[in-house]
């Protein structure tokens, strides 16, 4: 792990979805500045490869963030192990995509409950703590699907526009308290939900990886994949000092995509 400036250390940063993709390049990230990381996620085997990526002094704590119990218990945890948080990242999430007509009851709550719910429990268990001491990061990763809609994506565009509002409306209620709350909305990553969404767009159309692929960046104005390190950056910058006055904001990273 490369050595950042340490402007972070000191403080304690919890990063949800943590075991791969967008959550553990943010979890390296701000380790590399100094934070002292706990990992939360499904799966334990991730969370420790990315906590051995980081070095020592990783928390991993194990939870579903879509229920309630199981996201008080991993808090409580991670106060108990490491102190309160001073920075909280909602990365958690799941994309599934289909049409409205095959959007069944199970789909359309399971998307809200990853993405939404998730984040809303998480918030919940951090926000009192930050409030008493008069600060905090709050930063919840939603997407461009928060900002625009998609075809075919129904569900987990509803979701993200919420996670969105979430965000503006906490940043709003907030304001005069010493916490932030911002979002950052990465387009297409390269990350394996991505390459998933390549499979599935295989076997529905017919078309070549790399005709799959082309179908995703051509929304990209650099005509690229985003890269999670891409993301972890934008994150950061929220949880550096000097971002005090950054609040209530959807940071879209994207090529240029959204403006």
């Amino acid at each position: 792990m490369a050595s950042g400036s340490q402007a972070l250390s000191g403080k304690h940063a919890l990063v949800t979805g943590a075991g791969r993709g967008i959550g553990a390049a943010i979890a390296e990230e701000l380790a590399s500045h100094g934070a002292r990381l706990t990992l939360l996620g499904r799966d334990a085997a991730r969370l420790e490869a990315t906590a051995s990526r980081i070095g020592a002094g990783s928390l991993c704590v194990a939870a579903d963030v879509t229920n309630r119990a199981q996201v008080g218990a991993a808090f409580q945890e991670a106060r108990t192990r490491a102190g309160e948080l001073d920075i909280l990242v909602n990365n958690a999430g799941e994309a599934v995509s289909a049409a409205m007509r095959d959007t069944d009851a199970a789909l359309w709550e399971r998307m809200l409950a990853v993405n939404l719910t998730g984040t809303y429990h998480c918030v919940r268990e951090a926000l009192p703590a930050m409030l008493r001491r008069g600060s905090g990061r709050i930063v919840n990763i939603a997407s461009t699907a928060g900002l625009i809609g998609y075809a075919y994506c129904t569900a987990y565009c509803a979701a993200k526009h919420g996670v969105v509002g979430l965000t503006r409306s906490l940043a709003l209620e907030i304001a005069t308290k010493g916490v932030t709350v911002n979002a950052v909305c990465p387009g297409f990553t390269d990350t394996d939900l991505l390459w998933d969404a390549v499979t599935k767009i295989q076997t529905k159309t017919g078309r070549s990886e790399s005709e799959a692929v082309e179908s995703l960046i051509a929304r990209n104005p650099q005509h690229r994949l985003v890269s999670p390190g891409e993301v972890a950056s934008a994150v950061l910058w929220l949880c550096l000092p000097g971002s005090d006055a950054i609040t209530g904001q959807s940071i879209a990273v994207a090529g240029g995509e959204v403006t």
